[in-house]
């Protein structure tokens, strides 16, 4: 555990250079893969002895405590008691731990993994790749509504996938003992939470109810931050403040309907429309304008943009803790 800020920061630069060059390999193991082991057998408990809304509600607000402060202190524990007697195991552990925390790769991944048999026209191993990344049906998907999903994924995940947890990895190394690691992972743990029960979709209404907003909370400020860096960073600012008036508050998450509209804004498309999950069809709002058809390029301008919003806010970290370095005196 780290306990100043200028190798706090070297740890976070090299869990940042971690997730670019390796992200997460699959078949290894994942502390979201323990999160979403603990949340799947408390949740198949919870709804098996408890009938009543007001009980949901008070299990899902257990969960949640329970998860997040067991994560968040029980990793600030374990990097403590090896910063104790084994520095070097430690400080591994510790950039291994926040690298897992960032997305960054694993969205690139993801994107390309789809891209690749589309971009030969092998539709049922696009749809096939496509299901392992989204929650909505695939199998009958037209090319411009897998190129959407794919769009729509990389916005949303761009705030609580890659910014979010540099964000709370960021406000760890400012509060002195704390670190970069218990912060980001707790916020992992609400954003699973809220991606396995945030549902306001039966059986988990009042089951997820807590964890949801408490996700919509914590991701707002993030958010907002995001999608200043990239306006910024595509000199587009102006038309995603005007195009997320209009459109953003029509998404039901405060969040991922100013993801989205940024998105769309630079990249001059619409995003929502009709998508089916588990044969029930279900609309999303339409954000954007639809200028252009979706094209591949589309898909990869937008990692690229993530990309490089993560690399600004890592290096105006860099910046900032350059300029409070105390100026050594000359003897």
């Amino acid at each position: 555990m780290v306990f100043d800020q200028p190798l706090a920061i070297a740890v976070l630069l090299s869990a940042a250079i971690l997730d670019f060059a390796i992200g997460d390999p699959w078949g290894c193991p994942h502390p979201v893969q323990a999160m979403g082991w603990v949340i799947q057998r408390y949740t198949k408990g919870a709804l098996r002895w408890w009938h009543q809304p007001w009980q949901l509600r008070l299990a899902g607000l257990h969960l949640t405590f329970a998860l997040v402060c067991s994560v968040g202190l029980g990793s600030w524990l374990l990097l403590y008691g090896l910063n104790q007697w084994v520095w070097p195991i430690s400080l591994g552990t510790e950039v291994v731990l926040l690298a897992s925390c960032f997305a960054g790769r694993s969205l690139r991944d993801a994107t390309d993994d789809v891209l690749r048999p589309l971009a030969v026209g092998d539709m049922m191993v696009a749809r096939s790749r496509l299901r392992r990344y989204v929650g909505r049906d695939t199998d009958t998907l037209a090319e411009q509504d897998i190129l959407r999903a794919l769009l729509e994924t990389v916005a949303e995940n761009a705030t609580d996938g890659v910014m979010a947890p540099l964000f709370y990895a960021l406000v760890g190394i400012a509060i002195p003992g704390v670190g970069p690691v218990p912060l980001a992972l707790s916020y992992k743990a609400v954003s699973t939470l809220d991606s396995m029960i945030g549902y306001r979709e039966s059986p988990y209404t009042d089951l997820g109810w807590f964890s949801a907003r408490l996700e919509d909370l914590l991701t707002w400020l993030p958010c907002r931050l995001t999608v200043l860096t990239v306006g910024l960073l595509s000199g587009k600012l102006k038309s995603i403040l005007i195009l997320g008036w209009r459109d953003a508050r029509k998404d039901p998450s405060p969040n991922s309907g100013w993801s989205e509209c940024a998105y769309a804004a630079i990249l001059g498309v619409q995003l929502g429309g009709n998508n089916w999950y588990r044969g029930v069809a279900k609309f999303k709002p339409l954000l954007g304008n639809p200028i252009h058809r979706i094209i591949p390029q589309h898909v990869e301008v937008a990692i690229r943009l993530t990309r490089n919003c993560f690399l600004i806010w890592l290096g105006l970290t860099l910046a900032t803790a350059l300029l409070l370095l105390p100026i050594p005196k000359l003897t």
